[in-house]
C-alpha cells in the first residue's frame, strides 16, 4: 500500500510465529519493496514481554534498513500491561489506528515532519 508494508498480527500468534513474522518483515524491507512498515496489533488481546521485544527488534531492524515502522492499534489493556511489566521500548513509534499510522508515513515510507493525530514516538513504553 503506497510503498508501506501493513502487517496484521493475529490474536493467537505464538513465539515461533512472531520470530517468523519478524524475519519476513526484514526480508520484505531488505528487498526494497517497502519503505515503511505498519504493524497492526489491534487483534492482540495480550502482548507478552517476548512479543513486545520482537516488535521493538523488528522496528529497529527495519530502521537500520531505512524503513520507518509504526505499531498501530494497541488496546488500552495491552498498554497497561506493558507499563506494569516495566517494558521499555525505546524509539518505538505508535499510532491509535492503521489509518493514523499510514498518515504519518509519506509515500516513500519516511516519517513526515508533522505529527498525525494519534501518532507518538515513545521512549519509555508502547502506549
Amino acid at each position: 500500500m503506497r510503498g508501506v508494508l501493513v502487517v496484521t498480527l493475529p490474536d493467537d500468534l505464538d513465539d515461533h510465529g512472531a520470530t517468523v513474522l519478524a524475519e519476513d518483515v526484514a526480508a520484505v524491507v531488505a528487498a526494497g519493496t517497502a519503505g515503511g512498515v505498519i504493524i497492526d496489533v489491534g487483534a492482540a488481546e495480550i502482548l507478552d514481554s517476548f512479543l513486545a521485544r520482537v516488535l521493538a527488534d523488528t522496528a529497529a531492524c527495519a530502521r537500520l534498513m531505512a524503513a520507518d515502522t509504526v505499531i498501530a492499534g494497541i488496546r488500552p489493556a495491552v498498554a497497561i500491561t506493558l507499563v506494569e511489566l516495566g517494558l521499555n521500548l525505546p524509539g518505538l513509534r505508535t499510532a491509535l489506528t492503521v489509518e493514523d499510522a499510514l498518515a504519518s508515513l509519506d509515500p516513500a515510507g519516511e516519517a513526515r515532519t508533522g505529527s498525525a493525530r494519534g501518532v507518538t514516538r515513545s521512549s519509555r513504553t508502547a502506549s
